[in-house]
């Protein structure tokens, strides 16, 4: 004993002691911390359990995982920024082409006017005005949507701005890259923002030919994750394209060959995007400078950015920002009214069909009124575990009596939703945690019979080579498959 303690040797073990005793109570208090922000900050009660189940099983890996992929951090950004990045600046030069409820009252057919409702609901959770004097024409797959970009891009007097989740460095890409280059070239104030994940769809990515060629442009929220990781939080998924602040495109396409037929690529993908004219295409160009101005710090305004807006058409339109910061939760609340509201008919497609247990609850409660609800999912996915999870969802639906049908191939990345053939949809967010929760999305609600009739004939279309899925079908897969499939189902809330 006494040539122990005379070595020094029960230091070492009173250091190893005292080291490890510290080491758990600081892995213990990194627990507790870690879940009393999942519990104050994670609304949604699977997703709270699922990280904390992580953290309590994992106690050295969960935290880690948290850190990088549970914190929303673009909100706690936005409250660090000034007011100007964080609320939407609205930028409408005249309260003209606002149009109220009551007015509405005069201008739609009166058995539309159940649609009022809707409209006065939105008013309530969205903080962008619906306006009036609009045309908005769909545009069909990039062999139509993308010739019409280009002459806009090409005749730019003034300004063009662009922002998209994909910019591909391909042959279509360079297409573009070619008319922004010539419009910087003969004096058009170009401003390109383009997701940091998204731009990575392309190796190497098309921001370095731009900047070569001196094309204003910058990513949205640089990341240091691997490249093509398609499950990642907090993108900005939005397209836009405004030209002259007089005419812009919207919608879901992103700007990659594999969208024009005519090309025959190898991964084809069929989508609609929208051609925008009227006092809409202000809230398009000021959701842009908000998002350029967060990334960038530059403001965009004045009249050649902003430009005095003019009516066009007669459609009833209002654009919907959607995010994790000051928008969350407003389109998925606009989804629940526009469901409730409905009286004889819902139509939805969408590529992703991963919905929560409330918007299912709601669907379901919308057939059992008697509307009719048809929902056009792709038969060929491009994200396997997705369409896995997709899979086990669809027989909460069709056993109650919505309509599921699985279009044909190519893919199907289009999203709509109509109700009533006359209130109608639009833009780039998915059925889906990620467009409901997690990314930055811009969508358009229009209340116009002819492009609901348009946008009608469109899905009808698709549907017309689309196969059904009824009950008999989902249960009769092998058990293998729909094990797989409601295991997928678990991790919806992270997809």
């Amino acid at each position: 004993m006494f040539l122990f303690f005379a070595s020094g040797q029960w230091l070492v073990y009173l250091w190893e002691i005292l080291w490890y005793t510290l080491a758990g109570f600081g892995g213990l208090a990194i627990l507790l911390v870690a879940s009393g922000h999942v519990i104050l900050n994670k609304r949604e009660t699977s997703a709270a359990i699922g990280w904390i189940g992580v953290m309590w099983l994992q106690p050295l890996l969960g935290p880690i995982l948290y850190l990088f992929f549970g914190i929303n951090r673009i909100r706690r950004k936005a409250f660090r920024a000034s007011p100007e990045a964080i609320t939407p600046t609205i930028n409408l030069p005249h309260t003209g082409s606002a149009c109220s409820v009551e007015q509405m009252r005069g201008l739609i057919p009166p058995e539309k006017l159940h649609l009022l409702d809707l409209a006065e609901f939105a008013n309530n959770i969205i903080s962008r005005p619906l306006l009036e004097g609009n045309a908005i024409k769909p545009l069909i797959c990039g062999d139509e949507a993308y010739p019409r970009m280009l002459e806009a891009i090409e005749g730019a007097q003034k300004t063009i701005t662009l922002t998209t989740y994909i910019f591909a460095n391909d042959q279509t890409g360079e297409k573009f890259l070619d008319a922004l280059a010539a419009a910087v070239q003969r004096g058009v104030h170009v401003r390109v923002l383009i997701d940091a994940v998204g731009a990575r769809y392309s190796f190497p990515s098309i921001l370095r030919k731009m900047r070569r060629r001196k094309i204003p442009c910058a990513r949205f929220m640089p990341s240091l994750v691997p490249w093509r990781m398609p499950y990642l939080n907090l993108r900005s998924h939005r397209k836009i394209l405004v030209v002259d602040g007089l005419q812009a495109f919207t919608g879901g396409m992103n700007i990659a060959s594999g969208n024009v037929h005519r090309l025959k690529p190898a991964h084809l993908i069929s989508d609609i995007h929208f051609h925008v004219e009227g006092p809409l295409v202000t809230s398009l160009q000021d959701v842009f400078s908000d998002d350029w101005y967060f990334v960038t710090r530059e403001k965009l305004s004045g009249p050649e950015w902003f430009p005095e807006p003019t009516h066009r058409g007669n459609t009833l339109a209002r654009g919907i920002t959607d995010g994790p910061d000051e928008n969350y939760d407003s389109l998925r609340m606009l989804l629940l009214g526009a469901i409730g509201i409905a009286k004889h008919s819902i139509r939805i497609a969408t590529p992703y069909f991963l919905p929560d247990r409330t918007l299912i609850s709601a669907l379901n409660t919308a057939v059992m009124r008697g509307v009719r609800v048809d929902i056009l999912i792709p038969d060929q996915n491009n994200l396997t575990f997705v369409d896995w999870a997709c899979q086990s969802n669809i027989q909460d639906l069709v056993q109650w009596g919505c309509r599921v049908w699985r279009s044909a191939p190519p893919f199907d990345h289009s999203k709509l939703m109509l109700i009533d053939d006359y209130w109608s949809l639009i833009g780039s967010a998915n059925w889906d945690p990620r467009s409901l929760n997690l990314n930055f999305e811009f969508n358009v609600e229009c209340y116009d019979s002819q492009l609901a009739r348009k946008l009608g004939e469109i899905f009808e279309d698709k549907r017309a080579t689309a196969e059904m899925v009824t009950i008999r079908s989902v249960l009769d897969r092998p058990l293998v498959l729909r094990l797989r499939n409601g295991l997928a189902r678990l991790f919806s809330p992270y997809l």
